[in-house]
């Protein structure tokens, strides 16, 4: 009887994961899948999808997504990882670092853009802190719908403030799993801190890397609030066309249509970053 419980203890432990995942992520995915392909009358049908592709915000939607994925994702995977080899090198203090870098981790997604809507709007800190500087004489509309490079710049700063340190966390995990004889047989062998950083951390970081980037793409194909915040409808995304469709417009299955669609497009990410930064066989046996 003992011999038994011990080998379902496991999945005894396992249980509580594998029902909050069911209930709030894999019960909600089937029911967007169904309320995507089923029309008003029931039966299948494709038709939320053509007037979805249809929606006037839909190419706009598409290409601010797009372009917040390229622009946030790379910034954060770099100053992510600077900020780990930093902390990693335990210089004096590097704890109390990271205590701090990892308090945004408790703001709400809407509260960091109101936050930094005060920053960045056209009587907020930034612009009070340049006049009196003497530096502009008339404050600058950096969230004006006809300075896009502004909103983008609000909307990459601030969520690089507020997500890097979930990246930052990752890959400190992974560096504190590296043996420290790899790091001394590099010294050994007369690397120097970046070609030690190229040949020997980088590769065995890989795994964490990846997670990394699954993870955070995951996030960035569903940013929404802080650009809801800064930008409000100037600037629509997919997420956010989903919650306007669903919330405003009471379209439960234009809003699962986009919902499937942010769904396919995170699935694509992972299967790319899977197979661009997976293991090979060769590396998993050496």
């Amino acid at each position: 009887m003992r011999a038994r419980a011990e080998r379902f203890l496991p999945f005894a432990l396992l249980l509580p994961a594998v029902a909050f995942l069911a209930l709030l992520i894999v019960i909600p995915m089937i029911q967007a899948l169904i309320l995507a392909v089923i029309a008003e009358g029931g039966g299948f049908t494709l038709e939320h999808f053509e007037r979805m592709a249809g929606d006037v915000n839909f190419s706009d939607a598409w290409r601010n997504t797009l372009l917040l994925l390229i622009l946030i994702v790379p910034l954060q995977i770099v100053l992510a990882l600077v900020m780990a080899l930093l902390i990693n090198s335990r210089f004096r203090g590097h704890g109390f670092f990271l205590y701090v870098y990892a308090i945004p981790l408790a703001i709400s997604d809407l509260a960091a853009g109101i936050l930094w809507l005060a920053v960045f709007t056209e009587r907020g800190y930034l612009n009070s802190s340049l006049q009196g500087a003497g530096l502009i004489q008339q404050p600058i509309l950096f969230l004006s719908f006809e300075n896009l490079p502004g909103i983008l710049t609000a909307i990459v700063v601030a969520e690089s403030w507020r997500a890097t340190a979930i990246v930052l966390l990752i890959l400190i995990a992974g560096l504190q799993l590296i043996p420290r004889d790899f790091f001394e047989a590099a010294d050994v062998f007369g690397a120097g801190r970046f070609r030690r950083t190229i040949h020997v951390v980088l590769p065995l970081l890989r795994p964490s890397l990846q997670s990394a980037l699954i993870i955070r793409t995951i996030f960035a194909f569903q940013t929404f609030a802080v650009v809801f915040a800064l930008a409000g409808r100037n600037m629509p995304v997919l997420a956010g066309e989903a919650y306007v469709w669903y919330a405003a417009n009471r379209n439960e299955h234009l809003a699962a249509a986009y919902a499937v669609l942010l769904l396919g497009l995170t699935i694509v990410a992972t299967v790319v970053y899977l197979r661009v930064l997976g293991l090979r066989e060769a590396e998993v046996a050496r």
